[in-house]
């Protein structure tokens, strides 16, 4: 089913967000000059507003390319956004942190997004046992 994401531009020569056919991640830009020492964290504004479908999220990530070009990592490894932020002056921001001194121009594509459903209701229930056989290894199939 078709969803809807209302989206409001603070700045009449934005880029306009598009979904592209050959992906499910829809890429966000600067809205302004970004001038970083190595070390720095700023809060990036991606100079828009949205309104997410009711019961989703956006989860927003750097582009592939953002680290090799710009030395730049999202300081919160992903961003999570509700549909609850959703009012004109809820502007998205994408947090970063510069490992080396760096200049980002308005307008770069710098992070993605998509949305996902949320999780549903659950329920978590204390055992003695799982009464599953362990697997081994942690992030491995267990091997060495």
């Amino acid at each position: 089913m078709l969803k809807v994401i209302r989206i409001k531009y603070h700045d009449d020569k934005m880029p306009r967000l598009r979904k592209t056919e050959a992906g499910d991640w829809i890429d966000l830009y600067t809205a302004e000059d970004v001038l970083l020492g190595a070390g720095q964290y700023k809060r990036v504004s991606l100079g828009v507003s949205m309104e997410l479908p009711e019961w989703y999220e956006a989860l927003v990530i750097p582009r592939s390319s953002t680290f090799e070009k710009y030395g730049l990592i999202c300081s919160n490894s992903v961003g999570m956004i509700d549909e609850a932020y959703k009012g004109d002056g809820d502007i998205w921001q994408f947090p970063v942190y510069a490992t080396r001194d760096v200049f980002v121009p308005k307008y770069t594509r710098i992070c993605q997004f998509r949305i996902l459903q949320h999780q549903p209701l659950l329920s978590l229930q204390e055992v003695k046992s799982l009464g599953n056989q362990d697997r081994k290894g942690f992030g491995s199939t267990g091997t060495d």
